[in-house]
C-alpha cells in the first residue's frame, strides 16, 4: 500500500514537472499574434507618421522576439518564457503608442490653430503698417508687391482648415509655418522701411 502511494506521488511529480516544462516548452502564439495586431493597430493609428521612432523601436523589438522565438522552437529543450514576456511588454507599448499618436495629432492641430491666429495677427497689422508706406515714385511698386505678397499668405492660411479636415496635419503644419515665416519677414521688412522713412521726415 504504502509502494503504491509512493509511485502514484511518484507519477504526480512526474506529471507536474511535464506540465511545467510543457508550459515553458510551448510556443506563445496567442501572445505573438497579440503584439502583431497591437503594431498593427498602432500603423493604422499613423504612428508611422507621427511618431515613426517609437513605432521603429517596437518593431524592433518584435522582430528580436520573434528570432529568439525560432531558436528555442530549434531546441529540445526550448524556453518561451523570455518571449512571452517580451511579447507582453510589446503590445502593452503598441497600444500606449496609439494613445501617444493620438495625442501627438492634437499636439500639432493645437499649433497649427496657433500659428493661424499668430499669421492673421500679421497680415491684419502688415496691411495697416502697408497704408503707412510711403508711396512716392521709388516706392510705388514695393506697396503693390508687398500686397500681393499679403494676399498669398492669406489664400495659403485659407487652405490650412481643409488639409486639417483631411487629416494631412503634417502638410497643413508646414505649410502654415512657412505662411508665418513669410508674414513675419514682411512685417519686419515694412517695420524697418517706415522707421527710416518716419527718420527722413
Amino acid at each position: 500500500m504504502i509502494l503504491m502511494m509512493k509511485k502514484y506521488a511518484y507519477l504526480l511529480s512526474v506529471a507536474a514537472m511535464a506540465a511545467m516544462f510543457y508550459g515553458c516548452n510551448k510556443v506563445p502564439q496567442a501572445e505573438m499574434d497579440a503584439a502583431k495586431a497591437a503594431l498593427e493597430k498602432a500603423k493604422t493609428a499613423q504612428a508611422d507618421v507621427y511618431l515613426e521612432n517609437e513605432l521603429l523601436a517596437i518593431q524592433d523589438s518584435l522582430n528580436a522576439t520573434l528570432v529568439d522565438i525560432e531558436t528555442q522552437r530549434s531546441k529540445v529543450f526550448g524556453d518561451f518564457k523570455k518571449a512571452k514576456a517580451n511579447l507582453g511588454k510589446i503590445s502593452f507599448e503598441a497600444e500606449e503608442l496609439v494613445k501617444n499618436t493620438e495625442n501627438r495629432k492634437e499636439q500639432i492641430k493645437n499649433e497649427i490653430a496657433q500659428a493661424q491666429t499668430a499669421t492673421l495677427s500679421l497680415l491684419e497689422e502688415s496691411n495697416l503698417l502697408l497704408a503707412d508706406a510711403p508711396k512716392g515714385k521709388e516706392g510705388k511698386l514695393v506697396p503693390e508687391t508687398i500686397k500681393n505678397d499679403l494676399n498669398a499668405i492669406r489664400i495659403s492660411v485659407s487652405e490650412i482648415p481643409g488639409l486639417v479636415e483631411k487629416g494631412d496635419l503634417l502638410v497643413a503644419q508646414t505649410r502654415i509655418n512657412a505662411a508665418q515665416q513669410k508674414a513675419t519677414d514682411i512685417n519686419s521688412e515694412l517695420k524697418t522701411v517706415l522707421e527710416k522713412y518716419s527718420k527722413r521726415s
